[in-house]
């Protein structure tokens, strides 16, 4: 962790960095929203809906969203979640998670969805916070002297690692499994953990997507993203959405075609509103408007690794600094399968895509990383205070401590000289 009051500029203060993660997360709020309704109204009346259907769902799901994130913020401080309510979260989440695999709904082609009476959401978007948060509740045991380094490797195993390998299982979710393993090494590189093991680690995960990228039928399908024309049906087959989603980005071009303009969303590219809406974006927008997007989660990504180190305690370094790290790399990785980079992961772009689900857990991780920086900025009182009242009982550096056990060391051996 490092001195705030050393640095500079916006992100030097807990309240800078903390006004920039604000603006930004509104700024993409905002844009979500207008870009949803843009490219949900046409699907919204494909279903028989009103065209104003997709825009209402998301306006309330970012409502209730932006209630629990400053639920999160101003009335828990981020240090209650290393007790019986982080223990609640987490086990809820794993109830979820069962319940997701034995009474869940499936939905294009895989079972992730949970419903509950009128409610319908997705665990694994919850579930990827409670996991990461007792990540680092761990570690912070462990960095204390709480926790032995044997006890460690077994409390992460059992209460992060098997309910990762059965979340990844059960809903066949290689995309949400490697953001929450983003997430932990994220608290592993904050954790001061050695090079070598966080490099370890990153080459078992290649290893582990690789083997189950190209071990499963589907996903091995979805290789053809490198020659989506070559897909055996010229194009019309698996190469369809990504041929269509470079459609939909030639066509904006730099300035875009006008909001409100696009032809993608006309039933051309599929999921246009969801996974591929930052299609929909450059499309309508332009290049320019796509880099802002993109400058708009870099810029989070500075405010909350800001944050992070800006903590008064590893506990709140290692919570912001991971949530941050999770959020900016869904947005890449979504980014990334859009423009044909990745093969496709069917993960939303944070804040901006159509899901209740993605839209809620993504303003609680804001909140937390918020709640760290108010942390920090409390402490950075209390430092001050402290600080003051160091320089008003200073003592001249010639009657220091130091200097006076110097002096009375050197007395007795002149004592001691003299009696010889």
């Amino acid at each position: 962790m490092s001195d705030p009051h050393n640095n500079t500029g916006l992100l030097g203060s807990p309240q800078g960095a903390r006004i920039a993660l604000l603006i930004i997360t509104l700024a993409l709020v905002l844009m979500g929203t207008v870009m949803v309704y843009s490219a949900g109204s046409i699907e919204a009346l494909s279903e028989g809906a009103s065209p104003e259907s997709y825009l209402i769902k998301h306006a309330a799901y970012g409502c209730i969203g932006i209630i629990c994130g400053v639920v999160v913020w101003k009335v828990i401080p981020y240090a209650a979640w290393r007790g019986p309510l982080l223990w609640g979260v987490w086990a809820a989440a794993i109830v979820m998670l069962v319940l997701t695999s034995v009474m869940g709904i499936v939905g294009l082609g895989a079972q992730r969805w949970l419903v509950l009476g009128p409610i319908s959401l997705q665990p694994s978007e919850f579930a990827k916070i409670a996991l990461v948060m007792m990540t680092v509740h761990q570690f912070a045991l462990l960095r204390e002297g709480q926790s032995s380094g044997r006890d460690f490797l077994v409390r992460v195993g059992v209460l992060v690692l098997i309910p990762l390998l059965f979340l990844y299982k059960t809903q066949s979710d290689l995309g949400t499994t490697a953001i929450i393993a983003v997430g932990i090494l994220a608290v592993m590189w904050l954790g001061e953990v050695p090079k070598k093991w966080i490099a370890i680690i990153c080459g078992a995960l290649v290893v582990f997507v690789i083997i189950a990228i190209f071990g499963t039928g589907y996903r091995s399908d979805r290789m053809v993203y490198l020659h989506p024309w070559d897909d055996g049906e010229d194009g019309y087959g698996k190469g369809l959405q990504i041929i269509r989603s470079y459609c939909s980005l030639a066509d904006g071009g730099l300035f875009g075609v006008g909001l409100g303009n696009s032809r993608g969303k006309y039933s051309f590219l599929p999921e246009s509103e969801t996974d591929f809406i930052f299609a929909i974006v450059v499309e309508e927008l332009g290049m320019l408007g796509g880099i802002v997007v993109i400058g708009l989660f870099v810029g989070m990504l500075f405010a909350g690794i800001a944050i992070a180190r800006q903590s008064s305690d590893s506990f709140g370094t290692m919570l912001a600094g991971s949530l941050t790290s999770m959020i900016v790399f869904q947005a890449f990785l979504n980014i990334s399968c859009v423009i044909g980079i990745l093969p496709t992961t069917g993960k939303p772009l944070p804040f901006v895509s159509s899901g209740g689900s993605s839209l809620i857990a993504s303003l609680i991780m804001v909140g937390l990383v918020l709640a760290v920086s108010e942390g920090a900025g409390t402490s950075d009182v209390y430092e001050r205070r402290r600080a003051n009242l160091r320089v008003v009982r200073a003592v001249p550096d010639s009657d220091s401590p130091q200097r006076m056990r110097s002096r009375r060391s050197e007395s007795r051996s002149m004592r001691g000289r003299g009696r010889r």
